[in-house]
């Protein structure tokens, strides 16, 4: 008889995580004609202006602009801004026509798999999950939240159908816990399900993020007995020193860079954690 494997889940920001700098910089900002000093600054200006939030700020300030540069703004054209990004070290395989290497999704797969853990990969993003959905990655994960805009007859975004920030971020991390995947469904979520019945535990859950936005995910996901990691910009004057306090103040369990090779520390990390779960649920047994 086969043994049913443990879920586990690897929860992931993504901008500054698993992709360096913010996804909409690099290429809608200068399509529409700005840099991306000048475009956040306007946010900030916008939000205290109107006291709003700047997650829709940023998002209704993206549709004006493209609109006064006239720029496109259907789904695939968000999807296209999406295949350029590019990744942190480890994340995608890697060949140099003698050396082959999996990337870190189909290598945490496989270490998890052979410990009779399987392993789920989500998205919890500030970011633009249509742009998300163009990237070589979008197939990794089994969901993905992010902001995303609302289309009208023609497939042109119109306005913000759903705005993720810092503090609604923690919402996904329940439906993960839950296994209420369907952001429309509002009654699952609210249902009471007995800890020993929800889909994957919080103590079989990493989050990981890169700073002070993430903060609410880190100390939600660590308090309830799961793991928190937050990363750094790899060779970066002074990336670490700006996080090192999340570690003293309680609110992660590690701490590394934003490199996914394949015997980094965040590799060492998470697989250390995929070993724990394992024995913790053969004690269980026992």
């Amino acid at each position: 008889m086969r043994r049913k494997k443990i879920p586990f889940a690897l929860i992931y920001d993504f901008d500054g995580t698993l992709s360096p700098g913010n996804m909409q910089e690099r290429n809608f900002i200068p399509a529409i004609g700005m840099n991306k000093k000048n475009f956040w600054t306007e946010v900030g200006s916008m939000s205290k202006t109107h006291q709003a939030d700047n997650i829709l700020v940023y998002m209704k300030l993206m549709l004006d602009k493209a609109s006064a540069a006239s720029v496109p703004v259907r789904k695939k054209d968000f999807k296209d801004y999406g295949k350029n990004l590019s990744f942190f070290k480890g994340i995608l395989p890697y060949s140099n026509g003698t050396i082959k290497e999996d990337g870190w999704f189909e290598r945490i797969n496989k270490y998890g798999n052979s410990s009779g853990v399987k392993v789920e990969h989500y998205i919890v993003s500030s970011g633009i999950r249509e742009m998300i959905e163009g990237t070589k990655l979008a197939n990794k994960f089994k969901s993905i939240y992010a902001s995303s805009f609302f289309y009208d007859h023609n497939g042109v975004a119109v306005w913000p159908a759903l705005a993720i920030n810092y503090t609604t971020k923690t919402q996904y991390i329940f439906r993960i816990n839950k296994g209420c995947l369907d952001v429309s469904d509002n009654k699952l979520i609210n249902k009471f399900i007995p800890e020993a019945n929800r889909a994957i535990p919080f103590s079989n859950m990493v989050y990981i993020g890169d700073g002070n936005t993430d903060i609410p995910c880190f100390r939600l996901v660590k308090e309830r007995g799961g793991h928190s990691i937050a990363v750094y910009k790899p060779k970066t004057k002074g990336a670490k020193n700006k996080i090192e306090n999340l570690i003293s103040e309680g609110r992660v369990n590690f701490i590394a860079p934003a490199d996914y090779k394949n015997g980094s520390k965040i590799d060492k990390i998470v697989k250390n954690i995929i070993d724990k779960i394992q024995v913790d649920k053969s004690l269980r047994d026992l």
